[in-house]
């Protein structure tokens, strides 16, 4: 297990909480702001920790989502009004 605080995880929560319909964030971006050293710990908090959240928008860094999540993602998010091209988000326009 990744070492995060509570607050840590509070945090990663409260962000991707706060992403609107129709936008995305990285694991990256999430990990920047939150000031952890790896994307894979804000992965590790959204496979345990997300349930109750808005876990479509939170993205990897290439658009591309993972296998066993794509349909049901990339169905999400077109839901939205997010540009999706050939599986791949375009992260130019829909990018927080």
């Amino acid at each position: 297990m990744p070492a995060t605080t509570d607050d840590q995880v509070e945090r990663v929560r409260a962000l991707v909480a706060a992403i609107p319909p129709g936008r995305v964030a990285t694991y990256g971006d999430l990990a920047a702001a939150v000031g952890l050293s790896s994307p894979r710990t804000v992965g590790w908090i959204m496979r345990t920790d997300s349930s109750d959240l808005p876990w479509h928008r939170v993205v990897p860094a290439s658009g591309r989502p993972a296998p066993h999540l794509a349909g049901r993602q990339l169905r999400l998010l077109a839901e939205e009004g997010v540009c999706i091209t050939d599986g791949r988000i375009d992260l130019r326009t829909a990018r927080l």
